[in-house]
């Protein structure tokens, strides 16, 4: 058995899991009773496929801003290094299939997007590398399969 690590998905057996999927990653709570969520959105499968750079980067920012336009319990969305899918973080919101809904409705707003918001070098550290078209194939994949979101483990 390999030894606990400190950090939740470093103890997901990857090989064990089936992309595309959402899952709650972690809780935190604090002094005063709020809770952070942590829900895993897993675009691809670990180990087999990723998102290129410039479309996960342009994804991000588009999550990022239109998923606040769905709930205001939104704390942030981060991309994983392993290019594999993001981490959405949500404050006293405890009811997934809401979390689903919002990803769903945020996934839809990146294939009406006409632009990348915040694509310029003023508001992000890297405003050269995105892709619209990139981020909406991504968004049009993942969607495809929303029947698959709740299913974490192959099998």
């Amino acid at each position: 058995m390999t030894k606990e690590m400190n950090v939740e998905s470093f103890n997901l057996d990857h090989t064990k899991v089936k992309a595309p999927y959402v899952r709650l990653a972690g809780v935190k709570e604090g002094q005063n009773g709020d809770k952070i969520l942590k829900y895993d959105i897993r675009f691809c499968q670990p180990n087999k496929e990723h998102m290129e750079m410039p479309a996960l980067h342009s994804l991000e920012h588009m999550m990022a801003e239109f998923s606040r336009n769905h709930s205001d319990k939104i704390v942030d969305i981060s991309p994983m290094g392993c290019q594999t899918g993001y981490y959405i973080a949500v404050i006293n919101h405890e009811d997934y299939d809401d979390i689903l809904n919002i990803i769903e409705k945020t996934l839809e707003d990146v294939l009406q997007a006409t632009e990348v918001p915040a694509c310029n070098e003023v508001q992000c550290g890297w405003a050269a590398s995105h892709s619209l078209k990139g981020a909406k194939e991504i968004a049009r994949d993942m969607l495809a399969k929303r029947q698959e979101w709740t299913q974490v483990f192959a099998g």
